[in-house]
């Protein structure tokens, strides 16, 4: 049997989502063409995205109820989630990169789950903190 091509729905299906205080969610793409979805078709304006700073890893994208912002603990929440999906998993502090969704642009013939962002604010957090959301909080 031949695995088929994903299409833009199945990317859906793909993302991790986890369920945060507050009516906040946080989603997580898997792969490169995974995080090109979410960060620039899932995402609106006004969420939230995060990324480890210089390392692989998933893009996450927190969104909440509208009008509404998020804590520096929900910040924190999200940023950790970024940490535990990328490769500085086993690290200890993490620095993750942070802007709302509005800020994160694709240059132009960039490889997939390639952005630019500006407006960036750098959280730093412990990976195992996303560990610990991933094995109650999904």
């Amino acid at each position: 049997m031949v695995k088929a091509k994903p299409t833009r729905r199945d990317h859906h299906s793909r993302l991790v989502e986890y369920l945060l205080p507050g009516r906040w969610k946080a989603l997580v793409g898997r792969t490169d063409a995974d995080n090109d979805y979410l960060s620039l078709s899932v995402a609106r304006p006004d969420d939230w995205w995060f990324h480890v700073r210089g390392v692989p890893g998933g893009h996450v994208i927190l969104q909440g109820p509208a009008g509404e912002e998020p804590d520096r603990e929900t910040l924190k929440c999200a940023a950790a989630i970024a940490a535990y999906h990328s490769k500085a998993r086993r690290a200890g502090l993490v620095a993750v990169s942070c802007t709302q969704a509005r800020y994160v642009t694709k240059p132009r013939n960039a490889k997939a789950g390639t952005v630019q962002i500006r407006k960036e604010v750098v959280l730093k957090v412990w990976p195992a903190a996303g560990e610990e959301l991933a094995k109650h909080g999904k």
